[in-house]
């Protein structure tokens, strides 16, 4: 996913911890990194998938990438300063080799200097200026294709319209200028106070982790306090309100739901949503987030079990020009069951004809190894919760079954592979090939066919890994018909070494997470980049260039291997799809649901993709209008019905559209295809 960021945004990913004004002031190599580098160097050249070796090229790539880590919205460099930047250009590999990550903090020191020179003009000059909101001028927040400023004073003029923005922000929320003035130095204060906290650790990691996702976005360094840190918070993952949040364009942007928190429960929050601000129960103060470390945040918004926190979100739905709104959520402890594959049946008529059809919604693929290790009879799996229910199901007298992968982000291999194997008779599942070329099929090979029925599985840009591996090999042997949107295209292993295994050194070393495998459907096709196309597709917002594994430069492309004998159950053949696309097309013309469920997606799709902001406050004013008379809009009620005018029973109340589009075209497949 790209990221837009402006400010210090990049900041409040890495400076996870507290130091002492000693280590404030001593941004230097220490000895142990160069080691650290040397052997990383060494794996990524012998053991990474992509064997490439680290060269000249690659270092020229890695300096680009190391720039824009450190100024991603190139509102800090000079352009002298890229072009002084470029004596490390094709010496990085070499350095590295000989323990030498000199550019690292010659680099940094540029930064650093550049930084404390914005943050003086800002703090002294630009928050206590009152703007002329009149004017009809605009800021981009997409600075990819900017040139790199010339001078001081064209620096000055990015920052006169990123404060103005921010200025009118605050101002359109019903603060006045004394309060617009106050909000904006403490929100500059706290950057100041995050980027004094920055060590030479930081600066290590960022440089190190331009290395290696030169190679790909999922090859990885973690310093030893990343690391130490992940494994802590591992525990309390699915405390809080159960979203995962990342800092983008110096807002916190909530990027997954978790089943089972008041986020989902409510229906009030969505993926790419944007938190401005934080509150305590249901009277306490918001207190302004924008620009605030993204653990600094996290604390925030998690506290125990039942209290409430209130967020002030501006909606992906209408953008970062839309109006603000708050949100009043109920912290929770989320349940591994809430986690786990859920059955529900919904009834409806079609052609005079009542069907059942029965809907699992997997929000990942999981397996308890620990209880499995231990002989526990009982330990969860994906596939044993979805064989009982889907046993429950049949019990119930299903007609059709959808099973629904959206937001899945993959998980157990094994377990991709044993939950395909409840729908095809046996063979191979996916094929895994190493970085040393050797071809792995990982097949299904149990003969009994749990569930022969009309079969239909739900994706969407988020659905990933063995997400994909699933819906690629019900797709393959065309054994259910795929609806939604293209998948992540994750289509790659990753494994993680310990440094520690390498150097012996008496200070603690990270780990490096490296990708040595890639995942190949039973034709040959690759999942990378491309994912699974769906057989229908539905409306998206999220093109792959900034939602998916496409978003990355460096990830590894799509390529083809040699398909793997498998034999097709053509219960879905391509005069089924053609047919049910036809049926699907006349919908969009009739089916007022399905019209507005494309209108408002299309809009989505706008909004996500709007980066120019006008800072003239009567036309800010006439966007939020806008958005909140599209938004009442969206509450008028519609009724929902058939081409032949019949009532949809259950589908009437469905408020999910993606899932209503399958169900329908689940229940055309029975009539048509399966009688």
């Amino acid at each position: 996913m790209s990221k837009r960021v402006v400010g210090i945004g990049l900041f409040v990913i890495l400076a996870m911890a507290r130091v002492t004004a000693q280590e404030i002031t001593q941004l230097e190599s220490k000895p142990v990194f160069g080691k650290e580098a040397r052997v990383i160097s060494y794996i990524l050249d012998n053991n990474h998938y992509r064997k490439i070796k680290l060269n000249d090229s690659l270092s020229a790539a890695i300096l680009i990438r190391y720039v824009k880590e450190l100024d991603n919205s190139k509102t800090y460099f000079l352009a002298s300063d890229i072009k002084d930047f470029d004596r490390y250009k094709y010496s990085i590999d070499d350095l590295t080799r000989n323990e030498n990550v000199t550019p690292a903090f010659v680099i940094y020191k540029v930064f650093d200097k550049r930084y404390k020179e914005r943050m003086d003009y800002v703090l002294n000059t630009l928050v206590n200026q009152s703007f002329d909101y009149s004017t009809d001028e605009y800021y981009d927040t997409d600075r990819d294709k900017a040139n790199w400023a010339t001078s001081t004073e064209e620096l000055n003029e990015i920052w006169r319209k990123i404060i103005k923005s921010q200025a009118l922000s605050l101002k359109l929320a019903g603060k006045k200028q004394e309060e617009i003035t106050e909000t904006l130095k403490a929100r500059y204060q706290r950057f100041n106070k995050t980027f004094s906290q920055f060590n030479s650790e930081d600066v290590f990691t960022i440089y190190m982790n331009s290395i290696t996702e030169a190679y790909d976005p999922h090859t990885n360094y973690m310093s030893p306090k990343q690391s130490d840190l992940f494994k802590q918070q591992m525990s309390l993952s699915l405390e809080g309100i159960g979203a995962q949040l990342q800092s983008e364009n110096d807002y916190t942007k909530i990027v997954k739901i978790l089943p089972g928190g008041d986020a989902q429960k409510s229906g009030k929050v969505n993926v790419n949503d944007l938190i401005t601000a934080v509150a305590q129960g249901k009277d306490g103060e918001m207190v302004d987030v924008v620009g605030w470390r993204l653990d600094d945040v996290v604390k925030l918004i998690k506290g125990p079990k039942g209290t409430v926190v209130r967020l002030m979100i501006l909606p992906a739905k209408t953008g970062v020009n839309g109006p603000a709104q708050e949100v009043v959520l109920v912290r929770d402890k989320i349940k591994l069951e809430d986690q786990a594959a859920k059955k529900e049946v919904i009834k409806y008529q079609v052609d005079g004809r009542q069907m059942k059809l029965g809907v699992i919604s997997l929000p990942s693929f999981y397996m308890d190894y620990e209880a499995y290790q231990k002989g526990d009879q009982n330990y969860k799996s994906t596939t044993r919760d979805v064989k009982r229910l889907v046993g429950e199901l049949k019990t119930e007298g299903i007609d059709g079954l959808v099973m629904d992968l959206r937001n899945n982000g993959g998980g157990s291999l094994p377990e991709a592979v044993d939950l395909t194997g409840l729908f095809i008779k046996d063979g191979p599942v996916v094929q895994v090939k190493s970085s040393a070329n050797k071809i792995d099929v990982l097949s299904d090979e149990d003969k009994e066919v749990f569930y022969s029925g009309p079969l239909v599985v739900l994706t969407n840009r988020f659905s990933a890994s063995a997400s994909e591996i699933f819906a690629g090999a019900i797709q393959d042997y065309q054994r259910g018909v795929v609806i939604g949107e293209s998948t992540f295209g994750k289509g790659t292993v990753q494994t993680v070494i310990d440094l520690s295994r390498f150097i012996n050194e008496t200070e603690p070393v990270g780990e490096l997470k490296l990708t040595f495998q890639k995942f190949y459907r039973v034709t040959g096709s690759s999942t990378q980049h491309k994912g699974v196309l769906p057989d229908i597709s539905l409306p998206s917002a999220f093109d792959a260039q900034h939602f998916g594994e496409s978003a990355s430069p460096s990830a590894l492309p799509w390529d083809v291997i040699r398909a793997a004998s498998f034999q097709k159950v053509t219960q879905v053949n391509p005069q089924v799809i053609t047919s049910l696309n036809k049926s699907y097309q006349d919908r969009t013309r009739y089916d007022v649901s399905l019209k507005k469920y494309i209108s408002e997606t299309e809009e989505l799709k706008k909004n996500l993709n709007e980066t120019r902001i006008s800072l003239n406050e009567t036309k800010r004013k006439q966007e939020m209008a806008e958005a909140e008379q599209k938004k009442a809009s969206e509450k008028l009620d519609t009724k929902i019905t058939t081409k032949e005018g019949l009532p949809v029973d259950q589908l009437q109340d469905l408020k999910d559209e993606y899932l209503r589009e399958g169900l329908l075209i689940l229940g055309e497949l029975i009539t048509k295809r399966f009688g």
